[in-house]
């Protein structure tokens, strides 16, 4: 009978050589061989400005979110550039709708004054700008309606009209999420054509129909008053698509694209690294967002550590920046 192994012994069992535990004994070498690291400079915090003065109204489906107005939104801005963070998304909601979101392209429109006022206060602050309808029709849908459709082609001259009024503003980047037809190439030539030929597009360019949204659309007073937005957004189960989607945004000339969701949608994040060799967002949504808050006031889960598990998943996947509710406690935490 064999006895026991000598020392140093190992020739016909590997696993005492193999034992991937010795690196993860400290959070000293954790860290030392973490794969995926965050930074405050990963995320992009979304913004709500609002008319008026010393309006700070709270989002009641988003703990610690609230409807701004420009002083206040400037105030908010400051811990943002305190913490490093990326930059800041604005979503305007303005006081008066009509059908034809007069208020996304006017000079001066809320989220075109608020684009004045924090690039005159925080000038290094990046400063992107949602281009989208929904927030300005009084119907909510994201383009003209004829005949109860979103009419494609009418709407891309109310998209490419915002996004120069943005870029005029002081923008740095422009971000189109309304997921028209031939958006990108609109926006392209009329910011050329208007000297802002170095202003970039961040596309939406795959942005699914998702029950994730419903917490920005009290946010933002943007729920669709008939009807739904399955035709112009992507279908759910739609893999392949997405990736023909970004392939169209980046040929009419996008910058960067996105990817919205971001927790249901790991995959599509995960395909697109693997295809295309541009820098890629994601979204994590409002409804991700408050899911987390949910159950972590129900004592379910860890509040931070969900938070931060989450926003890892979403840059291992391949997302190089996050625009994130979380942005703000993620950044403290690091």
């Amino acid at each position: 009978m064999r006895g026991p192994r000598e020392v140093g012994d190992n020739s016909d069992m590997p696993f005492p050589i193999h034992r991937p535990r010795r690196l993860r004994r400290t959070e000293g070498l954790r860290r030392l061989v973490r794969e995926t690291a965050l930074a405050p400079d990963d995320f992009v915090l979304p913004l709500f400005a609002v008319e008026g003065e010393g309006v700070r109204k709270p989002i009641n489906s988003m703990p610690g979110n609230f409807q701004l107005s420009i002083d206040e939104l400037v105030k908010e801005c400051e811990e943002c550039v305190s913490l490093g963070i990326g930059g800041v998304i604005l979503f305007g909601i303005p006081k008066h709708k009509d059908e034809r979101a007069s208020g996304a392209y006017a000079e001066d429109g809320v989220v075109q004054q608020a684009v004045r006022a924090l690039k005159t206060a925080y000038p290094n602050l990046t400063v992107i700008t949602d281009v989208c309808n929904c927030e300005y029709t009084s119907h909510g849908h994201c383009g003209l309606v004829v005949d109860g459709d979103v009419a494609n082609d009418p709407t891309l001259e109310w998209l490419a009209a915002a996004a120069v009024s943005h870029a005029r503003a002081g923008a740095d980047v422009v971000a189109p999420s309304d997921m028209m037809d031939g958006r990108v190439a609109a926006i392209r030539a009329a910011l050329d054509r208007n000297g802002f030929e170095k202003v970039p597009i961040l596309s939406y360019a795959a942005k699914y129909a998702s029950c994730f949204y419903g917490p920005f659309r009290d946010a933002a007073e943007s729920a669709p008053q008939f009807g739904d937005r399955r035709s112009y957004q992507m279908d759910a189960p739609n893999a392949r698509e997405a990736m023909r989607e970004i392939e169209l945004d980046l040929e009419e000339g996008a910058d960067m694209i996105m990817v919205k969701p971001a927790l249901a949608y790991l995959d599509i994040i995960h395909e697109a690294r693997r295809r295309f060799d541009v820098p890629i967002a994601a979204y994590q949504v409002s409804g991700e967002f408050s899911m987390i808050h949910a159950a972590a006031r129900n004592g379910w889960i860890d509040l931070e550590r969900a938070m931060m598990e989450s926003l890892v998943s979403i840059r291992r996947a391949g997302a190089d920046f996050v625009l994130t509710y979380f942005a703000r406690e993620a950044a403290r935490l690091l």
